[in-house]
């Protein structure tokens, strides 16, 4: 059918005529008050629900791996948006124009039905945060992203109000990405590269075997840290030995002052288990990798509470592991609370993920102490024990909140129905042996099934003489540092002799620290034909 005859006739059959986008006009989003620009994520649309585009950006994204060049996601494959820096042109039809705009889990979205008439040439929005976690020193950030140059980074990070965004190079077989972002010291949009210090970006690696495991490397110094893949395809070059393990990689960037994760915890996975053993860890990552309905993953989370029975604290943090237009950086984030007194910095970041003054949230926000102490405090405590008192404040303005329950030990000790949008509370608890807690806050959208929205890192209370390890969850531990040995064994494609031998002998070092403290206590526990002694006969 001719156009014209749809055009002329205003509709025919199915088809009609969508007014088209002539009206220009500047679009500003300011902050309430003070009327500063402020960055944000917008989306527009007309009637017929035709996405209008910024002038500037893609009418139709590019949502494909390694292609999204402009600043802009796709949410569940329909609704598309783009980030403005505060100001930006576009083109509207005559007539209703749907606007919303979002920024973060501090700021409520915005969602408005405009007039657009021939005189419209400016529209300006107010912007008003809501919730004040970032003027109670929480800070956020996104702990894996991918592709993105750091100034694109810098503007998706401060639309979605992502303080800080560690932007990951990497290898994939023969394409290296982001190594020329690298250089070790420079942290785009601190006060000394420029900027004004509340949106930060930093260049990392994540360093990557196909079986052994990924491992993202923040904020180091110096040198960037290579080879940053080993053992072959998928990750590496075809051929490459494994020449250096996960726990290699993360003792040389503690070394040079960064701070260690496992990233989409807890796959790939088979050398994690020593990594944490080896206490070369400082968190393990939560990740959404674009889904934001199903919430933290429960099979990481029970991987994760394996270790805490352990005894081995690790933080959690949340990170989206980034790679196209259909991922919003910051979809999953991490809070991590800045020390009193301290101005924010990426080194001050760093302090307080190390820390384990953190929580993973899709939504909402929590703030809560045991004995008056953060999570990742440990509370000492004599003899036989006794009770704490657990007090929390929680409030979301995107992921309405259905329940709260306090982890002990990775069980559930206390449960409580939530209000959706605020909720105070306070616990007390009796605690007999040495043990963590964390909060665990469930919530649910219209229409979807209840997930795991937030959980925070723990707090550690140590019970004098209580220090006993479940043996279970040692045994399943040792199985996975045995599986690593395995692997450098047998289909691993071995390196020299000498690196080998060491790479061995970490992973070696790793089991017998944990298998020493079973004997300790006196748990039984089978041995395979890798790992038999004869004092255990």
């Amino acid at each position: 059918m001719p156009v014209a005859k749809v055009q002329k006739q205003a509709q025919a059959g199915p088809l009609r005529a969508i007014a088209p986008a002539t009206q220009r006009v500047v679009l500003r989003t300011v902050e309430k008050g003070s009327r500063r620009p402020v960055p944000v994520k917008l989306h527009l649309h007309g009637e017929a629900g035709e996405y209008l585009a910024p002038v500037d950006r893609h009418r139709l994204p590019n949502p494909a791996w390694y292609e999204d060049w402009s600043v802009d996601f796709l949410n569940q494959g329909t609704h598309w948006c783009t980030y403005v820096p505060g100001e930006t042109t576009v083109d509207l039809p005559l007539g209703r124009v749907y606007l919303e705009i979002s920024k973060g889990f501090e700021i409520k979205p915005i969602r408005k039905v405009l007039q657009v008439t021939p005189a419209t040439r400016e529209i300006t929005v107010e912007i008003e945060k809501v919730l004040p976690w970032r003027e109670r020193g929480w800070v956020s950030a996104d702990t894996h992203v991918h592709f993105l140059s750091p100034t694109s980074a810098l503007l998706e990070g401060s639309g979605e109000g992502v303080n800080v965004v560690n932007l990951l190079a990497s290898q994939w077989g023969e394409l290296m990405t982001n190594v020329g972002d690298f250089d070790g010291h420079t942290t785009h949009g601190s006060v000394e590269a420029g900027g004004d210090g509340e949106y930060l970006v930093r260049v990392g690696t994540e360093n990557r075997q196909h079986v052994l495991g990924h491992i993202s490397l923040l904020g180091y110094e110096g040198r960037i840290i290579a080879p940053m893949t080993t053992g072959g395809p998928d990750e590496s070059a075809l051929g490459d030995p494994v020449e250096c393990l996960l726990t290699e990689w993360a003792q040389q960037c503690r070394r040079q002052k960064g701070v260690v994760v496992l990233p989409h915890f807890p796959n790939p996975r088979a050398e994690h288990a020593a990594s944490i053993v080896s206490e070369a860890i400082d968190a393990v990552e939560m990740t959404s990798w674009g889904d934001l309905y199903s919430g933290i993953s429960p099979y990481s989370l029970a991987d994760w509470y394996r270790y805490l029975n352990c005894g081995y604290m690790v933080a959690a943090v949340g990170g989206t592991d980034k790679m196209s237009a259909n991922t919003a950086v910051g979809a999953v984030r991490t809070y991590a609370r800045i020390a009193d007194g301290q101005p924010f910095t990426y080194d001050a970041w760093k302090e307080a993920v190390r820390a384990g003054r953190t929580f993973v949230t899709y939504g909402p926000l929590l703030e809560w102490q045991v004995e008056g102490q953060l999570p990742g405090s440990r509370i000492k405590m004599h003899k036989g024990g006794g009770t704490v008192s657990v007090a929390w404040n929680l409030a979301s303005v995107t992921v309405p909140m259905s329940r709260l329950e306090l982890i002990v030990n990775g069980e559930i000790r206390e449960s409580k129905a939530l209000r959706k949008w605020e909720d105070a509370g306070e616990w007390t608890v009796k605690v007999d042996r040495t043990s963590w807690l964390a909060l665990l806050v469930r919530g649910q959208h219209a229409g979807r099934p209840e997930m795991i929205a937030a959980h925070s890192s723990p707090v550690m209370v140590e019970v004098a003489g209580t220090q006993v390890i479940p043996a279970a969850d040692a045994i399943t531990i040792l199985e996975q540092i045995e599986g690593a040995l395995a692997y450098l064994d047998t289909i691993g494609t071995r390196a020299e002799t000498e690196a080998y031998r060491r790479m061995r002998l970490v992973l070696t070092s790793a089991h017998r620290s944990l298998h020493n403290r079973l004997h300790q206590q006196g748990s039984f526990h089978e041995h395979s034909p890798l790992t038999d002694h004869p004092e255990h006969h």
